[in-house]
């Protein structure tokens, strides 16, 4: 398959695929939960439905209400309380309704705003600082590759295709969030780190052959990096097949409380395949290209400044 040959192809899929939800994050944002605004869980245990818990905790005047399954015999609501001036009234609030329907509150807590406000950001801050350090150890990692690529170079297009899966899954949680009412929170972040981490991990088997092969071969840059490609396409599709085939079991019967967490990760990791193969590696011929074309551009001659005096 002549993939890197059809690389402009590969592009252009990538860039529909991100644009919606890029313009979605830019005019909608992600709906975030109450790990990020602050809120409060409770955890009930009683003969009730998922829609009469919502109902009654909505009687006591809190918004954004989410209830999910908890084992077999509870559900878990959580609520935003930000526009609530008494918090606390309205736990006791919340108990005296679900004391009336014979319904028992076995567990509770509380995320106030500046833990918030922390979680927030260390998780930009952990996106930013695994980036740096992916960057930092892919290219020592390839430093003794040989000509005609650099080190940096792979550290780069491996840290734009994992920016690629990144923005793709962020964006799709921004449409989910403004049509359906989706939350993100901190499962969501643990998502998007473990995407990355895949991402990366299947551009470096590919990455590694192309090492091989340049040692190897004796052929122009592009024919090896086309070669090493086919090499390893079966063995990421197939390592992400598993992958997508466990998960797929897990958003069917894992419950509501990680539907959401295992629907990211499928999505990631999709992505991250696709970056891998059609992205990541066309790139560094891509980059390639453009320096040979740099280097045969004429230089401008220097102009000399005349100092002679009158």
């Amino acid at each position: 398959m002549n993939i890197v040959g059809k690389r402009k192809i590969w592009f252009v899929i990538s860039i529909f695929l991100i644009l919606p939800g890029t313009i979605a994050l830019i005019l909608w944002g992600l709906k975030p939960g109450i790990d990020f605004t602050g809120g409060q869980e409770i955890e009930v245990a009683g003969e009730v439905s998922q829609s009469e818990l919502s109902d009654i905790i909505s009687k006591t005047g809190v918004k954004e209400i989410t209830v999910t399954t908890s084992g077999s015999d509870r559900l878990v609501a959580r609520f935003s309380d930000k526009e609530v001036e008494n918090p606390e009234n309205v736990r006791q609030n919340i108990k005296t309704l679900l004391a009336e329907k014979n319904l028992t509150e076995t567990a509770y807590s509380s995320v106030g705003p500046s833990v918030s406000r922390d979680i927030t950001r260390n998780a930009l801050f952990g996106v930013g600082l695994a980036s740096i350090a992916i960057l930092l150890y892919i290219a020592f990692a390839f430093r003794n590759t040989p000509p005609p690529v650099s080190p940096w170079s792979f550290g780069a297009t491996a840290i734009i295709a994992l920016l690629h899966d990144a923005l793709f899954l962020l964006g799709i949680f921004a449409i989910l969030g403004h049509f359906f009412g989706v939350q993100v929170d901190a499962l969501f972040v643990t998502a998007i780190l473990t995407v990355i981490g895949f991402s990366v991990h299947d551009t470096i088997v590919v990455y590694d052959r192309i090492r091989e092969n340049l040692r190897k071969l004796n052929k122009p840059f592009e024919e090896v990096v086309n070669i090493s490609i086919n090499e390893t396409l079966a063995r990421s599709l197939n390592t992400s097949v598993t992958v997508v085939l466990v998960l797929s079991a897990f958003y069917m019967f894992g419950g509501e409380s990680i539907k959401y967490f295992v629907l990211a990760l499928l999505i990631g990791i999709i992505s991250g395949t696709y970056s891998s193969i059609f992205n990541a590696s066309p790139l560094l011929v891509v980059y390639n290209n453009w320096k040979i074309k740099k280097s045969k551009q004429p230089k401008k001659p220097l102009k000399l400044k005349n100092n002679n005096k009158k």
